[in-house]
């Protein structure tokens, strides 16, 4: 059976190269064409060394695929994508373009105008574990961003169970890989080692995907989310803690974590943790954990999560998403364990 041909337009970010690095192990696909405009011309092993077993050549334009990740940047992505789609290619945008799906918040939060707004009722969401079967027949899907998978794999039980009011606080912390490979003073190594910080207190860019995604968990009821991302001094891994006022009286522990094991039963990167979860107990894989819990002095729900920002934040998530829109196996590829230490 020959293997089916993908590509990567943007190889040389972060999240471009960890997709070529799980792709090259994927047993029914074939990296056919990267590219990336920074290293056209190169092999992708003289940019990437630990990609040496990959034999291709970055090119300033994609080859023939029948399926595409995108890694470009929000705006470059969506002009990149047209033409593939136009051409009856299949898509997984791993930019912002197409998650939102009101074409004026995309402009409130990103500064621009939409490149192409009648594409984004066409587009889905691509967290599997709220929109398996509309990715399934998809031509074109929107990977979640990084922060967005954590918070709302987190909270998605609670708040399509209504146990939780609208009042939401999502804090979470990631390792510097999240603000990708362009250089900045802020993720400068004197920089970010041993300090945290919190940013984007005004609004992050990430707070409205979260705020839709809740929404259609509980259309009858409008979440007001209070998102406050940190940047910590490690390479990979989000720890995100959501707090939430309960709707009703006592809930005790084991009824929400039986809740969340019954949410997440046929959930194959989903874990329900015994206890709170470390980010690397996720650390290059595709999982994400999750420890529910209630602080019964103050009657609120508390939600641990941890996930690999690469990985289930990215690039591992846009191969969860490609199996299904393929029809292959939803695990295929993906099943490496953590790493450790």
């Amino acid at each position: 059976m020959d293997k089916i041909k993908v590509g990567i337009i943007n190889v040389t970010g972060y999240a471009g190269v960890e997709l070529a690095r799980l792709l090259s192990q994927h047993p029914q696909v074939e990296l056919a064409s990267v590219t990336g405009r920074s290293a056209a011309g190169q092999s992708l092993s003289e940019v990437f060394p630990h990609l040496a077993g990959i034999d291709l050549t970055i090119k300033a334009k994609l080859g023939d695929v029948e399926l595409a990740f995108s890694a470009m940047p929000h705006k470059e992505s969506a002009e990149e994508i047209i033409p593939l789609l136009e051409k009856g290619i299949k898509v997984v945008d791993i930019s912002a373009d197409f998650r939102l799906k009101d074409a004026s918040e995309y402009q409130q939060w990103y500064g621009l105008n939409h490149p192409a707004p009648q594409l984004l009722a066409q587009a889905v969401y691509g967290l599997p574990e709220l929109h398996r079967a509309q990715i399934a027949p998809a031509q074109l899907v929107a990977n979640p961003g990084c922060y967005p998978t954590g918070a709302i794999l987190a909270l998605a039980p609670a708040v399509k169970a209504k146990l939780i009011g609208p009042d939401i606080i999502v804090d979470s912390k990631s390792g510097v890989s999240g603000a990708g490979r362009t250089l900045s003073l802020a993720t400068h190594y004197s920089e970010a080692n041993e300090d945290t910080t919190a940013y984007a207190l005004e609004g992050h860019r990430h707070l409205p995907e979260i705020t839709q995604e809740l929404k259609l968990l509980n259309p009858g009821q409008s979440p007001s989310v209070t998102f406050v991302p940190h940047l910590i001094p490690m390479t990979r891994g989000i720890l995100t803690t959501a707090y939430a006022n309960l709707t009703s009286g006592k809930l005790k522990a084991e009824e929400l974590r039986k809740l969340y094991l019954d949410f997440n039963k046929d959930e194959p990167f989903v874990r329900v943790a015994d206890s709170p979860p470390h980010t690397k107990q996720t650390w290059g894989s595709n999982l994400c954990l999750v420890y529910p819990t209630v602080d019964q002095r103050t009657g609120r729900l508390v939600v641990i999560s941890v996930i690999d920002n690469l990985v289930k934040g990215a690039a591992g998530q846009a191969i969860q998403n490609m199996n299904l829109m393929l029809g292959l196996p939803e695990t295929m590829g993906l099943e490496a364990l953590p790493v450790y230490p």
